[in-house]
């Protein structure tokens, strides 16, 4: 990993899943819009395991803050800073200070699929259905 001084990810917790990213510049998103934000973090991860950039829960609830794609995908082989991509959902300009928790990294292992083509496919209990077809709730 490389970091800036006081931008490792951190666990801030015993027991959580996800070590916060923080903002390395200063800026401000304005409602609706979005920003790519630079967190000064380049991880090299081993083959078969994937970081995920979620949300920040408190930025969501209490601002209306989010990540854009999550949960982002940062592939073993990327070697970049790590940026976010953050979305203001709420009616108010928000501040975004250097320092700040902006995200958070999760670390999994991923399985690899064999596609294999076919005309056509196993029948199943589900079938096509889709997009709310389970009911109403």
């Amino acid at each position: 990993m490389i970091a800036g001084e006081g931008f490792a990810p951190v666990y801030a917790k015993p027991g959580d899943a996800g070590a916060d990213l923080r903002s390395t510049e200063a800026l401000e998103i304005e409602p609706g819009g979005r920003a790519l934000v630079k967190t000064g973090v380049s991880i090299a991860m081993p083959d078969g395991v994937v970081g995920l950039v979620h949300p920040r829960s408190g930025l969501a609830a209490k601002h209306g803050i989010t990540v854009l794609n999550a949960p982002g995908t940062v592939d073993a082989g990327y070697r970049g800073e790590i940026m976010v991509t953050l979305l203001n959902t709420s009616s108010e300009p928000f501040r975004v200070v250097v320092g700040d928790r902006i995200a958070q990294i999760l670390f999994q292992r991923v399985e690899r699929a064999r596609f294999i083509q076919v005309t056509t496919l196993p029948e199943s209990s589900r079938g096509e259905t889709g997009f709310g077809s389970s009911g109403r709730n």
